[in-house]
């Protein structure tokens, strides 16, 4: 295991802000970390990485205890936090060097992962200009080679593709899977879902301070009550073939209106079958059929009763 949080407890004053958390995260996979505004996600990470003092609980990485002046640990953790963190008066490389150069002090070595940290986030026609010349994207790809430099062991990626283009934010989730192939742990958080559903081996929810739900994305899928969605448009039905439908084994709901028909089915069961043969056998026309499996919003959603940017 290579992060082990037990019974973590964390309050100000009268405030709980970590409430019993436990968190187990294994070697090798990209384990995704959700929470609406306010749930405990950042009072979490700073624990972890014994930048906050917390009241009760043990904190273990590599096998080993996390403290303050746990330096053999901190060696081979690397972070990258939602705000950029680079010197606006230093180059690229320049920025890229210092920062490896907190964990690796032989001038020989620095520089062969300094290159490959370029060659990795695609830089390398950028290694001689300033932070305040790179646009978003670039900007977040330094931010990540001065985080990863040092070929940590384990990675915290806290919003690494807020504010940035499409291609930025593709070329960031690609780096993040060769890094996870390079044998890296991987600690993500992010508000964008469909990243969370394409990277993670395993996610957990908190909310007030505790775990409340923790797995693969279809164990997360099979906790919540709603199931696969069916639209159905430009369709003219009657109430009384309406009434069949909602009759049907598997279905938990409908709704009708101006001639667009949702069909929501029991959490785990499937319908489009046999609506496309109900609506055959019945001879009801209609224009477009189209079907939704749950989604990791839908989840947190369910589960939280909050959206993400609460």
């Amino acid at each position: 295991m290579i992060v082990k949080i037990e019974n973590l407890v964390k309050r100000y004053g009268d405030l709980v802000a970590i409430d019993h958390l436990n968190l187990e995260i294994k070697k090798g996979e990209i384990f995704g970390l959700l929470g609406p505004n306010g749930s405990g996600k950042t009072t979490t990470i700073n624990c972890l990485l014994s930048l906050l003092r917390y009241d009760k609980g043990d904190i273990r990485i590599f096998d080993k205890e996390m403290s303050p002046t746990a330096y053999d640990i901190k060696r081979d953790i690397g972070i990258v936090m939602q705000n950029v963190a680079v010197f606006d008066e230093l180059t690229v490389y320049e920025n890229i060097d210092y920062f490896c150069g907190l964990y690796v002090t032989n001038k020989k070595e620095r520089k062969k992962l300094v290159e490959e940290a370029i060659d990795f986030v695609a830089l390398n026609d950028f290694r001689k200009f300033y932070p305040k010349k790179l646009s978003g994207g670039l900007l977040r790809r330094l931010n990540i080679a001065c985080g990863i430099a040092h070929k940590p062991k384990l990675i915290l990626l806290d919003e690494p593709t807020v504010a940035v283009d499409p291609q930025s934010r593709n070329n960031i989730l690609e780096g993040i899977k060769k890094l996870n192939k390079a044998g890296a742990t991987i600690i993500y958080t992010s508000h964008y879902m469909d990243e969370v559903e394409q990277l993670c081996d395993r996610i957990a929810i908190i909310d007030k301070g505790r775990t409340i739900a923790t797995g693969t994305k279809d164990e997360l899928k099979s906790m919540i009550s709603q199931g696969e969605k069916i639209l159905v448009e430009n369709i003219l039905i009657s109430k009384e073939q309406l009434e069949q439908i909602e009759d049907m084994p598997n279905v938990s709901g409908t709704d009708y209106y101006d001639n667009i028909l949702t069909i929501r089915s029991k959490s785990g069961k499937s319908n489009l079958e046999s609506i496309i043969s109900f609506i055959s056998q019945n001879n009801i026309s209609y224009g477009k059929i189209s079907s939704e499996l749950p989604t990791l919003n839908d989840v947190f959603l369910e589960i939280t009763g909050k959206e993400l940017r609460d």
